[in-house]
Order: C-alpha cells, then sequence, then structure tokens
C-alpha cells in the first residue's frame, strides 16, 4: 500500500537470462505500472530480457554482465573486470534517476544493481523462485529490506527476518482466461492437448525424445501437441521432423514454434505439460492446473531443478523423470500413463491447482511501495 498517497516512485526491475528470472520481475513492472510507478528495467541487452522489455515499453538501462566461471583462471579475472564496470555504471543509473527501492529476482544479472543499491543504501527486495535460492540472493539477502520466496523449504538458507512465502509472481490472465477460450485463440478443438517446453531457451534432450513421438501420439492417440522447441534448437527439431514426419505442418493436431510469446494461453489450452523443472514454469503449470513430467535440468547451479521437481513430485502433483533416463520410449511410457489413466490426470491436475498462488505480485507490490514510502 502506498504510505505517501501524493508520491509517484521510481523503481529499478531487474533479472534476466531465463525467462525464469525474467517473467516474475516483469510481473512486478507491470503491477507498479499500473499502479502509476515510474520503472525503469536494468539487463543485459544481450540477452532475452532486452526483447521482451522493449515489447512491454518499459525504459531499459543496460548493463554487460554474465554467468561467473566455475573454475579460477584469465576467465574469473575478466568476468570480475566485467561485474566490476556494470556495478559502476548500475550506480551511475541510480544517481541519475534516483529510485526509491529496486527489486531484483536474482541470478547475475541483477547482482550489479543489487550490488550498487548496497553500495548507495538505496533500499532493495529481492525475489528468489527456487527451492535451493541462488548465490546471489544468499549473499545479498541479509541487508535486504525483504525477501520474497517461492518456497517454504528456501527460507532456511536466507538471512533475513524479513521473508515472504508467496510463490512466483505471474501473469494476472492466468486467472481469467478459460481453457476452452485458450484452444480457440490457439486454432486448436477442445479435446487432449499436450504442451512440451524445455523453458525459454529449449531443451535438447526433450526435443530429441519428443521429435520421435509427435507423429504417434497425434495419429495413434489423437492429442493436440504444442512443442516449443526454444529458439536455439528450432532448426534442428525441424529437420529431424522433416525426416520422421514431413507432413507434420498439414497435422491439424501440432503446433510447433520455437518461442510462444504468450505462454499463459499455451498452457492454460493444457492437460498435461513436459517441462524443465525451473520454478517459474512449475508456477505457471499450477496455475494451469496441468498434470506435469518434470525432467529437471542436470546441471543447474545448486541442482535446483531437481528439488524443485522432488518438491512437486511429493506434494502429488508431478511425475518424476530423469534427464539421463530420456528417451522416445520413456517418455510416451509417461505420456500415455496420464492419457489412458484419467484418475491419476485427475489426480494431478487437481494437485497442480492446489499449489497455484496468483496474488504474489499484490504481495510483493504492496511490501515494495511500504519500503519505498519509509525511506
Amino acid at each position: 500500500m502506498r504510505l505517501q498517497e501524493d508520491k509517484k516512485y521510481t523503481f529499478f526491475i531487474t533479472g534476466g537470462g531465463t525467462g525464469g528470472h525474467i517473467y516474475p520481475a516483469v510481473a512486478i513492472a507491470d503491477e507498479l505500472c499500473e499502479k502509476g510507478e515510474n520503472i525503469y528495467y536494468i539487463g543485459n541487452p544481450d540477452n532475452l530480457e532486452y526483447e521482451i522489455v522493449n515489447q512491454k515499453g518499459f525504459k531499459f538501462l543496460p548493463v554487460k554482465v554474465h554467468g561467473m566461471p566455475r573454475r579460477a583462471g584469465l576467465g574469473l579475472v575478466k568476468w570480475c573486470v566485467e561485474l566490476s564496470f556494470a556495478i559502476m555504471k548500475s550506480c551511475f543509473y541510480i544517481l541519475k534517476y534516483k529510485p526509491d527501492s529496486v527489486f531484483g529476482t536474482g541470478g547475475y544479472v541483477s547482482a550489479p544493481a543489487l550490488i550498487a543499491a548496497k553500495i548507495l543504501k538505496v533500499p532493495y527486495m529481492m525475489h528468489d523462485c527456487d527451492a535451493k535460492p541462488g548465490l546471489v540472493t544468499r549473499k545479498l539477502a541479509p541487508r535486504a529490506s525483504a525477501v520474497s520466496l517461492a518456497f517454504e523449504c528456501a527460507k532456511s538458507e536466507i538471512q533475513n527476518p524479513n521473508c515472504l512465502i508467496n510463490g512466483n509472481p505471474i501473469r494476472k490472465t492466468f486467472k481469467t482466461i478459460s481453457k476452452e477460450e485458450a484452444r480457440k485463440n490457439l486454432g486448436l478443438s477442445n479435446k487432449t492437448t499436450l504442451c512440451i517446453m524445455g523453458g525459454s531457451q529449449g531443451a535438447r534432450t526433450i526435443n530429441d525424445a519428443s521429435v520421435d513421438i509427435l507423429k504417434k501420439l497425434s495419429k495413434e492417440f489423437d492429442l493436440q501437441i504444442i512443442f516449443q522447441t526454444g529458439k536455439k534448437n528450432f532448426e534442428r527439431v525441424i529437420e529431424q521432423l522433416i525426416k520422421i514426419y514431413p507432413e507434420y505442418e498439414c497435422d491439424s493436431n501440432l503446433i510447433v514454434r520455437p518461442y510462444f510469446e504468450d505462454m499463459v494461453t499455451v498452457l492454460k489450452a493444457s492437460d498435461i505439460a513436459v517441462s524443465r523443472a525451473g520454478s517459474l514454469s512449475i508456477s505457471e503449470i499450477c496455475a494451469s492446473g496441468a498434470a506435469s513430467i518434470l525432467v529437471p535440468y542436470p546441471h543447474a547451479a545448486a541442482d535446483h531443478q531437481r528439488k524443485n521437481a522432488r518438491y512437486m513430485e511429493e506434494k502429488g502433483a508431478s511425475m518424476y523423470l530423469e534427464d539421463e533416463v530420456v528417451n522416445a520410449d520413456t517418455l510416451l511410457e509417461m505420456i500415455l500413463e496420464l492419457v489412458q489413466n484419467s484418475k491419476k490426470l485427475s489426480l494431478l491436475q487437481t494437485n497442480a491447482l492446489a499449489l497455484a498462488k496468483y496474488d504474489a505480485a499484490d504481495v510483493i507490490c504492496d511490501r515494495l511501495l511500504e519500503i519505498a514510502g519509509k525511506e
């Protein structure tokens, strides 16, 4: 809630690299913008956030920073220099635009702006979407005015008494669009629909296994399939698909694209989702009431995707499949286990929907406005 009704606040929002960091940040930016606040988005102009933020119309402030190398050496030295310049540039932005508060969603892209806020004593709030909080969140959380977390189990990793456990901020349209409307918008019929996705960057393991079974799922089981390949994997998928199923473009059951700007419609249209186990993907799957088969990325930092996927499995809201055993046979078997067992499908969908949290963006924005108003 706003503490000074006549004041229009300025906020820096930061987060990038992957959709899991970008979309929660954008959801908060959207909410603050609706409230009439001034928004500046700090991100890497070489990453996905630049494209998304420009489409949204927010003012974009570029910083060049990349993920920290895992080994000592010249690469780490170069990275330290790059981070130092990014922090200095973020300090310049703060001195120029004078934000009342900074909000970051963790990850390397948000680090420079959050560190700059700490240096210049600008209040900042953080959100971490994973069951195992990332390095940036763990290091910077102690000085944050508040920390928002998606998972209760993450709280033990955070040294800050002001923790909010409220799930991930998701787009408001998850509340409003119906399954029938979503399918109609995609040109699909009102029948069982499967979504296959590997996150904003795609997932080669899932893609390769899926290509081999698309025709079978469509022709033998009459499933509708929405397949997001990831931009960098799209050409490879199409080359494989043409060899296996050259007439795939004429199949009304199939939609194959590199990337969907509107994942709300895609997921709301779906009964089942095959996905990596990024926290935002999981939150949006739950908000859609879809059953899921989660394939955690095995090289994720701190193995957070396995922890996310195991949490969903323990809650009876998902099936779990290790990346190393994913192939056409194992994936087909698990999909058909849900398609052919309506009781299990319904149970997973019900349990997923029970985990959905729709008000995270409202809670975070209210807290941000309190933080800004106190300074």
